[in-house]
């Protein structure tokens, strides 16, 4: 049980887990800013444009709710309807999130890109300045050999 544990903190202290964790958390975040943005300025603006109060009631009813003459409160046929509304409330609420982490991550890209570029440019620049090792030259390998001969000589 001891090594279940271990196992399970060794899994969830993994980088890319903690990662996932924030994301959900920051994206759950985000969705609630989305959606009063919707809720309280789109839907408001397209209510304006369609004349439904909400996007949610939009609906193309195919039949009619039939009543009880005597109790309007008594439905005898229920209505029949394509709610389409709610469809264009999740589809607006995904293109706003869509385009926010499109926007987000073409700005992280470029970032990380443009750090890319400075740390190539400093390793080009640090590899300028290393000074360069003498080249050898025949006249060097012969000096080489001529000490090496003297040495070898005064050994004898």
């Amino acid at each position: 049980m001891k090594k279940f544990f271990s196992d399970f903190k060794e899994f969830i202290m993994r980088g890319n887990i903690l990662d996932m964790a924030v994301g959900v958390v920051i994206g759950n975040a985000f969705k609630e800013i989305v959606n009063a943005l919707v809720a309280n300025i789109i839907t408001p603006l397209i209510s304006l444009a369609t004349g439904s109060n909400a996007i949610e009631d939009m609906k193309y009813v195919f039949k009619e709710a039939v009543v009880d003459a005597a109790d309007p409160s008594i439905i005898v046929e229920a209505e029949v309807a394509l709610t389409y509304g709610v469809f264009l409330q999740a589809i607006i609420d995904f293109l706003i999130i869509a385009f926010s982490i499109f926007v987000t991550l073409r700005i992280m890209l470029g970032a990380q890109k443009k750090l890319e570029a400075l740390r190539k440019k400093k390793e080009e620049e640090a590899k300028a300045e290393e000074p360069a090792a003498p080249a050898e030259t025949e006249l060097t390998v012969l000096c080489e050999i001529r000490e090496m001969l003297k040495k070898e000589a005064d050994n004898k």
